[in-house]
Order: structure tokens, then C-alpha cells, then sequence
């Protein structure tokens, strides 16, 4: 799997690097991008066999909100079939490995967890690549990872967990920080199958009876900003974890979508302006993901095919940036001047900064500058 791979009009300066469910957990984390919800109830073999979504590169089959409690039986065998579906046509070649994504499941609950564990095998593990823990807190999170434990020692295999932080517990300001401290100490005891950390900004939305609007990012929502910044704290602190950013719910989206003409020099600062790109949906989508980065998120959860070259075209890295993080990587301290105009790089406090950037850079690749990503995100037909 390889990042970019739909049709753009975009030369990348370094390539990004193509990787798999087996590739080493401390690059693979950064790999995700948009992470595509889809129902476990839904049948995707055609629409994997066709490479209908190109931009895809990690999927969840969502036995959770996505569904309802009664379809549950029924996603569980749809989900088992598409997983030996996957591997019965990457044995007989019909299938490039290379182009299928990571493939997640997303339980309902404890009991769901078990039921589903209790379906899967080795043919169906083969191209699974682990699971999203929902409402994950300290009272459920050892019974998830110690299942996830066996399940690896049982089948010789290593799927990761994800969990979302996303509950009362957190949202609520009196709770959190106890209840993420005590998570973070057993997910440091689990640290090897710990892929993403993952939010749920609607969710904590939901706690206070807000929803941001589509001229809105989530850092305006003052009380969801509040938690997802503290978890930031906690879990993005020295490199700890990589923290994936929320849902974007918008989307309007047609064939016709064009990006108005803009100097390319001043992209972010045209979106940040609020200065028309494409539509309200895809700018508010651009101006959070710019949030995001900035705070220090990695990648997206999304629930529409049409965000995923926005979320990993966003997540590409400039020249100007790598060339600061391979010089500051590359001296053992000190200050010294950027390459680029006017900036000083200091070498212990932007080493982890420069980490991350090389780490995105690999994934996601390097563009020449800015304006780069207009021509990341259009169609390379136009």
C-alpha cells in the first residue's frame, strides 16, 4: 500500500514509501491517514477488486454506530467472508496485495469483541489488521487489550488496538484527567498492539448538546477543544503515542468540484482567511485538518471516500519543512539558521518535531511547497 495513488497532477520531491499491515509499528503508526468508516454490514469485494476508492488506504468495519444492535449477527458473517474474500483472491492473484488496505474492525462491545474473536481464524485473520476499541476507559481497557493478547499468541499473529477516547469520563473536566492518566498506565503496559489513539469529537460534542457547523472547525467548540487538547497533552506528549484527529461530518461533493483560483503561495493562509478554495464542506475540511496538524494530530477519521485526498494530501510534507527536519536531525545541538527564510532552527527543542515531520514525510511524501497541495488534491484528468 502507497499513499497518493489516485490520479493527481502533483511531482513529489521524495516519494512516499509504501507499507503494510506488517510493516514496523514505529512507521506503520504514522501510516494510517484517513481512516474510511464504512457499515460491517456492507458488502465491499466489488468495490475492492475494482479499486473504486484509489486514496484508500485504511478502512474500519463498524459493528457500532454505523449499524444497528439487530444487523449484528449478520455484519459478523459478512465481516468473516470479506476477510477470507480478501484472501482467497490475494492467493489466486486476482488481488494485488499492494493495494489492499488496512483493514480494521471496530466491536460494539465486550460481548460483541468475543463473539466476533470467537468467529475469526487464520484464513481471516491473514489481512486483518486490528481493532477499534470504542468508549474505551480504565474500567474496559484491560479485558480489550488482554483479549487482543491472546487472540495474538493464539494465531502466531500481531493485529494492534485502537481505542477512542471518547467517553463522559473525559469529557467531563472534574473526571479527565484521572481517567486519562489511568488509561494511559495500561496502554503502557500494552504499548506493542497500541497503533493510534484515536477521539471522538462528536461524542464529546454530544456530553455538552453542541455540534460544530460547517463554517466551524472543532477547535471553536470551546468545551470539545478543552478535551481533545488535554488528551493531546497526555498521550502526544514526547512522541508517546500517535493521536489521530476527529471526524469531519460534511461533505458536498459533485464531479464538477473545482478549486477557485487562488495564489498558491498563500493556500493555508486563503483557507484560514476563510477566502473560497472549492465549498464550504471541503474548505471547513481543509481548515481543520491545517488545526490538526498544527496541534499536533495525525491523520483523520472519515466516513466519506471524498476526504480521503484531502486528509492524506495534508498530511504531505513541504521541502522547506524537511529540509529544516533533516538539518536539525542531523546536528547534536545548538542554533542554527534554516535553509529556508527567516527561521532559526534550534536542535534539541524541534528534534521531536523534526522526528514526526520525517516520519510524515516517508509516509506521505515530500511536495515542493505549498501550492503543491492544490495539485495533490486535483484529478490528474483535468
Amino acid at each position: 500500500m502507497k499513499h497518493h495513488l489516485q490520479k493527481h497532477n502533483c511531482e513529489f520531491v521524495v516519494e512516499p514509501m509504501e507499507f503494510d499491515k506488517n510493516t514496523d509499528k514505529e512507521f506503520l503508526q504514522y501510516c494510517l491517514g484517513g481512516l474510511l468508516y464504512m457499515p460491517a454490514t456492507k458488502d465491499f469485494r466489488e468495490a475492492l477488486i475494482a479499486n473504486k476508492i484509489p486514496s484508500l488506504t485504511s478502512m474500519v468495519m463498524c459493528f457500532e454506530d454505523a449499524i444497528d444492535e439487530s444487523e449484528i449477527p449478520a455484519a459478523e458473517i459478512n465481516v468473516v467472508e470479506f476477510l477470507r474474500f480478501v484472501k482467497k483472491e490475494t492467493d489466486a492473484g486476482n488481488l494485488d496485495s499492494s493495494r489492499t488496505p488496512l483493514i480494521f474492525l471496530r466491536v460494539r462491545s465486550l460481548e460483541q469483541y468475543d463473539s466476533i474473536l470467537s468467529k475469526l481464524d487464520g484464513d481471516s485473520i491473514e489481512h486483518l489488521t486490528g481493532f477499534v476499541f470504542p468508549k474505551f476507559n480504565q474500567k474496559n481497557a484491560i479485558e480489550y487489550f488482554s483479549r487482543l493478547r491472546k487472540i495474538n499468541e493464539q494465531f502466531h499473529c500481531n493485529l494492534y488496538g485502537m481505542p477512542i477516547l471518547e467517553g463522559r469520563e473525559i469529557a467531563y473536566k472534574e473526571t479527565r484527567f484521572d481517567e486519562l492518566i489511568a488509561v494511559k498506565a495500561i496502554l503502557n503496559c500494552y504499548k506493542d498492539m497500541v497503533l493510534n489513539v484515536r477521539v471522538g469529537g462528536t461524542d464529546f460534542s454530544a456530553c455538552f448538546g453542541v455540534r460544530r457547523g460547517i463554517d466551524y472547525t472543532i477547535y471553536d467548540i470551546m468545551p470539545v477543544r478543552d478535551c481533545l487538547l488535554d488528551i493531546l497533552n497526555i498521550f502526544g506528549r514526547e512522541m508517546d503515542y500517535v493521536v489521530s484527529g476527529p471526524v469531519w461530518e460534511y461533505f458536498l461533493i459533485s464531479h464538477g468540484m473545482k478549486f477557485s483560483k487562488i495564489d498558491e503561495s498563500k493556500f493555508q493562509h486563503s483557507l484560514l482567511t476563510r477566502e473560497p478554495i472549492v465549498n464550504s464542506a471541503v474548505d471547513g475540511l481543509l481548515r481543520e485538518l491545517i488545526q490538526d496538524k498544527a496541534n499536533g494530530f495525525i491523520g483523520k477519521t472519515t466516513i466519506h471516500p471524498s476526504h480521503l485526498p484531502f486528509v492524506n494530501g495534508m498530511q504531505a510534507v513541504t521541502k522547506d519543512e524537511y529540509d529544516d527536519a533533516v538539518q536539525i536531525l542531523g546536528k547534536s545541538g545548538g542554533v542554527v539558521k534554516s535553509n529556508g527564510i527567516g527561521k532559526m532552527n534550534e536542535i534539541k527543542p524541534h528534534t521531536n518535531w523534526a522526528k514526526r515531520v520525517t516520519m510524515r514525510a516517508r509516509a506521505y511524501g515530500v511536495i515542493e511547497n505549498e501550492g503543491s497541495y492544490l495539485r495533490l488534491f486535483t484529478n490528474g484528468n483535468e
